[in-house]
């Protein structure tokens, strides 16, 4: 809608879901994953569809994994398991308070 917000105006929404992260935030503050998204809508902004799925694919996975952190996710699954596994081996003991066995406090 260029020229007046007549979705705003009426009450309706329609396609605000595609910029989540760019809409206005609490307290005015960006939203973490908002550099991302922007570099990924100026990178497919005056492409065609086809193109820009080629073009900007790398900007999309970066956007994707800032929302999911499907990464961080996986790299805190191998430090549990290389933790366990040391546990098992006895090179690693881990502290009272980590696993529950520690005084309780008044």
């Amino acid at each position: 809608m260029p020229f007046w917000g007549l979705q705003k105006q009426l009450g309706i929404d329609v396609d605000s879901w595609l910029a989540l992260q760019s809409m206005q935030q609490l307290r005015g503050q960006a939203a973490a994953c908002h550099t991302f998204e922007h570099e990924w809508v100026e990178c497919r902004h005056g492409q065609g569809q086809t193109c820009a799925h080629c073009k900007c694919q790398l900007q999309y996975e970066d956007f994707m994994e800032c929302m999911k952190r499907t990464n961080l996710a996986q790299w805190l699954w191998v430090i549990l398991k290389q933790r366990d596994s040391m546990i098992k081996q006895g090179k690693y003991t881990p502290l009272n308070y980590h696993t529950g066995k520690e005084k309780p406090r008044p």
